[in-house]
């Protein structure tokens, strides 16, 4: 070969190299980043170019999708539909063409769109076969007639609140329901005359009462008197007292150690050195508060976590840390020992909390997602139940059964009672809002219902605030344990 073709045979060879490194830069490298960018319209194309795989609840769909018009501008082929959308709002999230995608929707995208490497195997028959790729679906764990009962429980009463159902056995999230809530129809597509509107009037610089909040998940609310469920399995656990029906060490008045401050009861209830099981069935304030005191911080913190708090849940949707605080003096653990000072509890936590006691003491990691399916519903993810810590003894555990079905057998939670051989456990609690307790308080309830068999099908957790209401109707038994009566009746029932 001579010089000249030698000379450009090199140029072509190192111009081919240039290509190949160039090649497998964008393809590899920078692949994610592109396929990321938003500018890149082809991701979000293909994405809408086929329905979304739908998510299941007690084998019917909850979602479903529909072709959007493609004229003008509109190029993206199929939306987003809900059924029941405010309702299921707080499990599914959104999926909308405009504005991305949150909560399950998002969670689940690749099973859904299709994408997740998982279906490679059915998409690539799907291919062979010609048939036309489809997205997986999302089989939830949530008990449509818990649900039900749980949104129209919270809508009737009109003002905002949370419930969470948990089956205690599993951790399966049986009911997440908030109120007021949105539908996520509403702003599935990418109109600016109509998705775009609607959206702007969900936000909540917009919308005070802030539908589109997760209450059940995301806000944290002063757990009041459920509180004290902890704090008496504090006490069992740490050998303070052994038994629920033991005097306890309760001065009246009390006064908080270290301060001249008398820590008040609500009325003139029976709490003088007052037994375990009589101080949860009227709530008194003095035996709780000085239990956890006497305790101390590092003990009433240890046991607080071991039921969750302080650390973030994954259902696989994300729910905020309940907070029980470190480094408190004396006076402010015994505040937080009744559910005040700067405890805060998300109502998954709290149901959490009437889980592990129904639960023989073991509290089982919550989550929503059974399993994952691809188009022909084949199963590729099952969620195996999964212990995430024992707060209680077996023995300690049935102790405060005895307890919490005493307050609504005898106590504040009457309302709750259901019959027909079945046994519910359960705490009210009322807790302070605003400086000095200056706007309405929480209604809280906790509960867990218990069959002729022993077995606990589901535990409850209801808040309620209402500013309209009137104060001295607000009560944790009065607003809240109806509505818990009514989720635990719809579980049992569809087990029937």
């Amino acid at each position: 070969m001579n010089k000249p073709l030698r000379r450009i045979a090199i140029f072509c060879g190192l111009l081919v190299l240039a290509l190949l490194l160039r090649d497998n830069w964008l393809q590899y490298v920078k692949s994610d980043s592109l396929k990321d960018d938003p500018k890149n319209r082809r991701v979000t194309i293909a994405r809408y170019s086929t329905p979304r795989g739908d998510i299941i609840v007690d084998g019917d769909p909850i979602t479903g999708s529909t072709t959007t018009s493609t004229s003008g501008l509109n190029d993206l082929k199929y939306k987003r539909t809900y059924k029941n959308g405010p309702m299921w709002a707080p499990v599914t999230g959104y999926a909308s063409q405009a504005f991305g995608a949150n909560q399950l929707e998002s969670i689940e995208d690749g099973i859904l769109t299709g994408t997740d490497d998982r279906l490679f195997f059915r998409n690539t028959l799907d291919m062979i076969t010609g048939k036309e790729k489809a997205g997986g679906n999302v089989v939830t764990t949530l008990n449509s007639a818990a649900q039900k009962a749980a949104y129209n429980g919270l809508k009737s009463q009109g003002g905002k609140g949370a419930v969470a159902a948990l089956d205690p056995s599993t951790g399966k999230i049986l009911a997440l329901a908030s109120y007021p809530s949105y539908d996520p129809s509403s702003f599935a597509g990418n109109s600016t005359s109509t998705d775009s509107k609607n959206w702007t009037a969900l936000q909540k610089k917009n919308n005070k009462s802030d539908p589109m909040l997760n209450r059940a998940l995301r806000e944290t609310y002063p757990p009041g008197s459920t509180f004290k469920v902890v704090t008496a399995a504090a006490a069992l656990e740490n050998g303070l007292y052994n038994s629920a029906d033991e005097n306890t060490n309760s001065p009246l008045p009390y006064i908080m150690k270290g301060t001249t401050t008398e820590l008040k009861n609500e009325g003139n209830i029976p709490c003088k050195n007052a037994p375990m099981r009589v101080a949860l069935k009227v709530s008194c304030n003095t035996v709780f508060g000085k239990i956890g005191s006497d305790l101390g911080n590092d003990k009433m913190l240890a046991e607080a976590k071991k039921f969750g708090f302080d650390s973030e849940q994954f259902t696989p949707v994300r729910s905020s840390a309940s907070v029980f605080s470190d480094n408190m003096n004396s006076s402010q653990t015994a505040l937080s020992s009744i559910g005040q000072y700067n405890t805060a509890a998300t109502p998954l936590q709290m149901a959490m909390v009437a889980s592990a006691v129904a639960n023989n003491g073991k509290l089982m990691k919550p989550y929503m997602v059974d399993k994952l399916q691809s188009s022909n519903v084949d199963t590729i993810s099952q969620t195996d139940p999964q212990e995430l810590s024992q707060p209680l003894s077996p023995k300690n555990a049935q102790i405060l059964q005895s307890m919490m079905e005493t307050v609504v057998k005898d106590g504040t939670g009457q309302k709750a009672q259901i019959g027909g051989g079945v046994t519910v456990g359960g705490k009210t609690g009322t807790a302070q809002h605003g400086v000095e307790n200056s706007e309405n308080p929480y209604a809280w309830f906790i509960s867990y219902a218990r069959l002729s068999d022993g077995s606990s099908p589901v535990a409850v957790a209801v808040v309620i605030e209402d500013d309209n209401a009137n104060r001295d109707d607000i009560s944790g038994g009065g607003l809240a344990a109806p509505i818990a009566k009514s989720v635990m009746e719809a579980v049992i029932n569809s087990k029937k």
